[in-house]
């Protein structure tokens, strides 16, 4: 009886060895993502521009190229224009052979996959825009993002009529 003890104590301390080791082979787990105020992790928007409506006093369009790099997707869920007094997310569609545009729900960015807030698709209305509110000037976007996260960027403004 006395082998079957050192035996089985033997194997266990193999055993516990073995696991030793085999902790120390493990990677250090990855750093947690660090958080930038008003910068939702993963989220690039670029060529953000907002183009003034062609009649003073009506809507003006936010466009601009976003992409989520995260493994799970996110929504955008509406968004804020500096110096508009509301906004909605709208887009644009053909419905029994006349484009129409109007108020959608949340856009659903999944990832690595580019979505464009364009003419002719999703976009951003700017409603009763300041009037100080010049082409050639920068206003400040805050997306809301699904979960009550927002991300920050500036939109460059341009004259009713230029590239949009």
């Amino acid at each position: 009886m006395a082998f079957t003890h050192q035996a089985r104590a033997g194997a266990f301390a193999v055993a516990a060895f073995g696991l030793a080791l085999s902790g120390c082979a493990e990677e250090p787990p990855a750093p947690e993502p660090v958080e930038i105020e008003g910068v939702f992790a993963g989220l690039e928007v670029t060529n953000a521009r907002l183009v003034l409506a062609p009649v003073s006093g009506n809507p003006a369009a936010l466009y601009f190229d976003a992409v989520f790099n995260g493994e799970r997707g996110i929504a955008i869920t509406g968004a804020e224009v500096s110096g508009a007094a509301n906004t909605m997310v709208h887009a644009t569609a053909e419905i029994g052979g006349k484009t129409t545009m109007g108020e959608v729900g949340p856009v659903a960015l999944r990832g690595g996959v580019p979505q464009a807030f364009e003419p002719g698709g999703y976009h951003i209305m700017a409603m009763q825009l300041d009037d100080s509110i010049a082409a050639g000037d920068t206003v400040e976007v805050t997306l809301k993002i699904s979960g009550g996260k927002t991300h920050v960027f500036e939109a460059t403004v341009r004259a009713a009529g230029e590239e949009r």
